[in-house]
């Protein structure tokens, strides 16, 4: 059970989203009932557990109102397993290109790296002793015979050569520097284990993407791996050994079992630009049926049964969160027996002028104190008065008004607009301990341009 979604409720999980994303609440509130429902199946009757599916999602939205992020920060609240694909890159069966049962592949990917990641943070105090062990057996190799004295019983010091006293004083000494930090610039030199995973080709037919994995995996597996010696400072060298050591105590059957477990029940997988296949949308290609990628895409969402180099994974109650504009193509242009699994349809609201100055602001990852940051770095202290901050809010909602709507977006080209001068003259021109203070006045002075431009094709992303 995933201790996550245990602690969180829907409105919990809505505070959560919140520090990040302004506006939509019609669609947290949906995406937050979607991830509860998730706990309460996994702790309904084993009878009920089966039969319980979940709501997928379907959300319609320009671009830049926070589809994508509303689906990626949900995947970060609940610690689960994420993959983003965008429908308009699959081909239906028997084209060449990517098949749609990739996705479920992606999402196991992505689900075994965080099962390892988390395993192997479990082992890395006992990694990081063996790998302090190996780095000093690399400064002061041992010449001490203390293992085979205590096996026959003999006391430590007993019987010990000058040398060997003197072997093992100095090695404690710098077992203490090591744990000091003060060897941390030394180059030592390392053994590091190749990866084997070279690319294969192969002539003939087409070859499935499972088959083509196990076959890499297979043709690694008897190559003999060869370890290529570096030099590195300690620091460095350390990261790469307690990886190693940490991959040894790890178990990979416990790993992918765990994984592929974890992927079934809490996976999601978000796919953009489902009106690309509508029938109404944009053709994908000449020969490419897009109703033929629908009734692809259509067991997958079912719930079916896939082959991945991991294992077979059931795509039953994986959660499912579509989203597009629709602008073109309408919902109802889906096959409607894939409208029918997206029962929950959210409709995200284009950004105001107040979301803006909100999304400036409020969120954790706002760009003002991304920028802010940045400049942190060398040592120059960035800040922007309430009023630059509404001014830069009625700028890019004014852009967006006149030319393409690209929602927050938008933000991104008005502040590097506003930013791209002073960020060239750090640190030449403005040095350390500098204070820049971003007013309304400098806004409207390096924006002029790009408010009276009407045709603001160049400012486009």
């Amino acid at each position: 059970m995933n201790k996550t979604i245990e602690n969180l409720t829907p409105k919990q999980i809505v505070e959560e989203l919140d520090k990040y994303i302004i506006g939509q609440n019609d669609a947290k509130k949906n995406v937050a009932i979607a991830l509860r429902n998730r706990w309460r199946r996994m702790n309904a009757s084993d009878e009920m557990k089966s039969e319980i599916v979940p709501n997928n999602i379907l959300m319609i939205g320009s671009t830049g109102v926070g589809k994508t992020e509303i689906a990626r920060r949900l995947a970060k609240v609940a610690d689960a397993p994420f993959t983003k694909v965008e429908a308009s890159k699959f081909t239906e069966v028997g084209y060449v290109g990517r098949d749609v049962e990739s996705m479920v592949r992606d999402l196991v990917e992505q689900s075994v790296n965080m099962v390892k990641t988390a395993k192997k943070e479990e082992v890395k105090v006992k990694a990081a002793q063996t790998v302090e062990d190996i780095i000093l057996d690399i400064l002061i190799p041992p010449i001490s015979k203390k293992n085979e004295r205590a096996k026959v019983g003999i006391p430590e010091g007993v019987g010990q050569s000058d040398d060997e006293q003197l072997n093992e004083r100095t090695r404690e000494s710098f077992r203490r520097k090591l744990k000091n930090g003060e060897l941390e610039e030394r180059k030592i030199e390392i053994d590091v284990k190749s990866s084997n995973s070279a690319p294969i080709g192969v002539m003939g037919g087409p070859i499935d993407d499972v088959s083509m994995m196990n076959i890499q995996e297979m043709i690694g597996g008897m190559m003999p791996r060869k370890n290529k010696k570096r030099k590195l400072p300690i620091k460095d060298a350390r990261k790469i050994l307690i990886d190693e050591e940490s991959s040894k105590l790890i178990d990979m059957d416990e790993v992918k079992e765990e994984a592929i477990w974890k992927a079934e029940n809490l996976g999601m997988i978000f796919i953009d630009e489902i009106d690309k296949i509508a029938a109404g949308g944009g053709k994908s290609g000449p020969d490419v049926s897009r109703e033929g990628v629908q009734r692809d895409l259509l067991p997958i969402v079912e719930g079916s049964t896939v082959n991945t180099k991991h294992g077979s994974i059931k795509t039953d109650h994986i959660l499912f969160v579509a989203a597009g504009a629709f602008h073109v193509s309408k919902p109802s242009d889906l096959i409607p027996e894939l409208q029918g699994r997206f029962p929950i349809r959210v409709e995200l609201e284009s950004l105001t002028e107040k979301n803006f100055y909100q999304i400036l602001s409020k969120p954790k990852n706002a760009l003002t104190k991304q920028y802010t940051a940045m400049l942190e770095a060398e040592q120059v202290e960035l800040s922007f008065n309430d009023s630059a901050l509404k001014e830069l809010a009625r700028i890019a909602f004014e852009a967006n008004s006149e030319v393409e709507n690209i929602g927050a977006r938008r933000l991104q080209t008005v502040m590097s607009h506003l930013l791209n001068e002073i960020l060239f003259d750090v640190p030449d021109k403005i040095g350390p301990n500098a204070k820049i203070v971003i007013d309304d006045a400098m806004v409207k002075e390096r924006l002029a341009g790009l408010v009276q431009n009407k045709d603001l094709s160049q400012y486009i992303l």
